[in-house]
């Protein structure tokens, strides 16, 4: 292999579920709603680019509302 070479990190279902913290069902239906990665099949197996689960991880809590600071509040 040469320096240039990337690898890519992939992941099967139950890590997937268990980063994101979500379900199968949901997982699944949001990949038909085009809102979540699709996977990839590789043989018989299923699994999801590990990089573009890190990326909609990023924009979805980039697009969450922004939580006041706790410790603005104290005394």
């Amino acid at each position: 292999m040469n320096a240039q070479t990337t690898h890519r990190r992939v992941e099967r279902l139950p890590s997937v579920m268990a980063r994101i913290g979500m379900g199968r069902s949901w997982i699944y239906r949001e990949v038909a709603a085009g809102r979540f990665p699709q996977p990839i099949k590789i043989g018989r197996s299923t699994v999801w680019d590990a990089t573009e689960i890190d990326r909609w991880l990023e924009a979805l809590i980039e697009s969450a509302p922004q939580r006041p600071s706790l410790a603005r509040g104290r005394a």
